[in-house]
């Protein structure tokens, strides 16, 4: 079969509004998820007394049942049971954002209990505050340590918003869905569409990779 490359440059528009889509609900998805992992990764790790269960079960329940099960559940079921109506992309960054989260929550957690308690201990008895500790020891180690896994996450996130294409959120594999009924042409369009997850997800490696060069991982 011949590739025709007229195809995927007439489809190119509509294939760049999708990306850009996509890299919308990312950025809030992987910003939100750093908030809520990050509180609730140092919530698990100092064991707040009962807080710790109910985020013990938020990350349960989150890293036990598929995306998209969460995405549908946000989107369709969220309004009969709280009536609470979501447009899609809003739908799809708080989904990604409380996926993102649960995840987080864990490389948090490890990266804090990794930090020697020693450090923790000199600090004290350098008369600084526990909080002066948290700020300024055993924080930026922790931070360093997250990066590499963190990286990671990042990159499956901006996978798992393709995924989004079940609740109608025109990211780019919905766009590639759409342009191939359109057109009929599967073999051009969905290689166009894997060229441009390659392209966001490479330069996203890359710029997790620059920071952690900057980085001395301790």
């Amino acid at each position: 079969m011949d590739f025709r490359w007229d195809v995927v440059w007439n489809a190119m528009p509509q294939m760049v509004q999708g990306a850009q889509m996509t890299a919308q609900i990312t950025l809030i998805g992987i910003g939100g998820g750093m908030v809520i992992g990050t509180l609730c990764g140092l919530i698990l790790a100092f064991r707040l007394p009962v807080i710790h269960w109910l985020v013990f079960a938020y990350v349960s329940v989150i890293r036990g049942t598929p995306i998209v099960v969460q995405a549908m559940f946000i989107y369709f079921a969220l309004p009969i049971a709280m009536d609470i109506t979501l447009s899609g992309f809003a739908a799809a960054s708080l989904c990604l954002a409380l996926n993102a989260g649960a995840y987080i929550t864990e490389i948090v957690r490890g990266a804090v209990l990794s930090i020697d308690k020693g450090l923790t201990d000199a600090g004290l008895a350098l008369g600084m505050s526990y909080p002066q500790v948290l700020m300024t020891v055993v924080g930026p180690l922790a931070f360093r340590r997250t990066i590499p896994p963190l990286g990671n996450q990042f990159i499956i996130s901006l996978k798992d918003s393709a995924l989004f294409l079940v609740i109608g959120v025109a990211e780019l594999a919905q766009r590639g869905e759409q342009l191939t009924a359109q057109t009929g042409r599967a073999l051009e369009i969905w290689t166009a569409v894997a060229v441009f997850y390659l392209v966001m997800t490479f330069t996203l490696a890359m710029i997790m990779r620059l920071i952690e060069r900057r980085m001395t991982i301790l």
